[in-house]
């Protein structure tokens, strides 16, 4: 008996709608009905009316005849990107009521390539967290256990996959919030380098951090919906110029000389006990496709927290200073002068995450700390990419755990701040050295909830990194297990 149509990966989507099983209005219909009747509150907002319009002119392409991974399949986005005629609020009271006059680069790829959008996912307020607890639309819960988070801060995005809500979602990865809610759902999540996909649209937090990825149940879902995203854009300073990139290149490759480094600093105190035997699981299985497993070392490892919790917040101050309440945004009913406009609004606006943040980012960028902290942190920054630098000189690609524990409770850490920023201790490393990383499901832990195995790449090897991914699912299943047993 076939799957379920929202348990099957795009590639059968695909195929039922070139051959007339259903249409694009039928399969959004389908997807939007499971959004209705969801208790996962992974979405802010939802616009049927503008997704079956969507859906209708995709069937209307696919009767005349053309084709196309992604055309009539169902994307969600998460709330970062700008989207003209829903919503664009970063998961924040400042933005609740924005709709955006234009879209993002990434959502005018998607919509270009016949992708029909599902709705805005819900995620941390503008992007800062670990949990998805911080966004003013609510906490998401996690489709394994409603008792806990999604992980943040694109939790909304790998829940909407996980809980059979949207085939695919975009996400963005500033330090580690698309692989980290990809490992504690059980979905698979990319991001690339740095510069691979547009920031363009992309509401920013951290500037030189930001990037757009893929999450979808497989790596082939993964390939597809980034090799849509992926490409240089000229109103994105910092977009690199690459040529156009298959990212399914390496599907079906074999494993068998394949060079994995384990650093010994992701696998020492601090490891949950039931992480470590799934991840260990999960790199026997690559030995047995033939690769083979190597210590290395990236000995600045344990400062990438602090470097990060510098950098991030400085670039997060600046960033978000444009949001004053005099242009657009939220503006406080009642204050006095125009000193008190701003004060009251940003105060309003903003919730206790982001308050900390900026407070932390504008004391390291002021007069007589810039040096002592920000250009600091940013040395530390070259030291870890250095670290990376040398790894690669001896093996392909890095693997380890995506985050020390499984999802934890919700509000079990709403308290503990510190707590929180340490969940990324796996995750930040690469964002720091503005690498690709890759999360993939290799099991469960404590109390059924999954586990993660990250892929690290060198620059640009999005395609190896899925690769591997799509050799691992060969031998597992672990991609193809669904919650409440669906």
């Amino acid at each position: 008996m076939s799957a379920p149509i929202h348990q099957r990966p795009i590639q059968a989507l695909a195929r039922g709608l070139r051959e007339g099983e259903f249409t694009a209005e039928a399969l959004a219909g389908h997807f939007l009905a499971r959004i209705a009747a969801s208790d996962l509150n992974a979405f802010i907002d939802v616009q049927p009316e503008l997704t079956l319009a969507q859906a209708r002119e995709a069937d209307r392409r696919l009767a005349a005849g053309e084709t196309g991974p992604l055309l009539g399949i169902p994307v969600a986005h998460k709330d970062i990107f700008v989207t003209r005629g829903w919503r664009s609020t970063a998961g924040s009271r400042m933005l609740a009521d924005y709709v955006s006059p234009f879209d993002a680069t990434v959502v005018e790829r998607l919509a270009a390539a016949g992708a029909v959008c599902l709705g805005k996912t819900n995620c941390d307020e503008f992007a800062m967290g670990s949990a998805n607890e911080n966004s003013y639309f609510g906490a998401v819960r996690n489709p394994w256990d409603r008792n806990a988070i999604p992980g943040g801060s694109s939790g909304g995005a790998a829940a909407a996959v996980a809980g059979g809500l949207a085939p695919l979602a975009t996400g963005t990865d500033t330090g580690g919030s698309v692989r980290q809610p990809a490992a504690m759902c059980g979905v698979t999540g990319i991001k690339p380098t740095y510069g691979r996909v547009s920031r363009y649209g992309m509401i920013a937090f951290a500037s030189s951090l930001d990037q757009g990825g893929a999450i979808g149940r497989s790596a082939g879902d993964c390939a597809a919906l980034l090799g849509a995203m992926a490409g240089f854009d000229g109103r994105d300073s910092t977009s690199t110029e690459r040529p156009t990139e298959d990212f399914s290149a390496w599907f079906g490759r074999p494993l068998e000389g394949l060079r994995i480094g384990l650093p010994r600093e992701f696998f020492g105190d601090g490891l949950g006990d039931d992480v470590r035997a799934a991840v260990e699981a999960g790199l026997e299985t690559l030995r047995s496709l033939g690769a083979s497993t190597h210590e290395v070392s990236l000995p600045d490892t344990e400062l990438a927290i602090p470097a990060y919790y510098v950098i991030a917040p400085a670039e997060a101050s600046s960033n978000l200073s444009r949001f004053d309440g005099v242009r657009y945004g939220h503006r406080a009913e009642h204050y006095g002068d125009l000193a008190d406009m701003y004060e009251r609004s940003r105060a309003e606006g903003f919730g206790p995450e982001v308050q900390r943040r900026i407070l932390v980012g504008t004391y390291v960028l002021s007069h007589g700390y810039y040096d002592a902290y920000y250009l600091q942190a940013q040395k530390l920054r070259r030291l870890i990419a250095n670290d990376f630098r040398a790894a690669f000189a001896k093996v392909d690609v890095i693997a380890g755990p995506v985050s020390p524990t499984v999802a934890w409770n919700l509000g079990e850490r709403t308290d503990d701040p510190v707590r929180n920023y340490l969940a990324d201790v796996y995750t930040l490393p690469a964002s720091l050295a503005g690498l690709p990383g890759l999360s993939m499901p290799t099991g469960f832990g404590a109390g059924g909830r999954p586990v993660g195995l990250q892929l690290i790449g060198n620059y640009f090897e999005e395609a190896r990194l899925l690769g591997i991914a799509h050799a691992f699912e060969q031998r597992t299943d672990w991609h193809r297990r669904n919650p409440d047993g669906e």
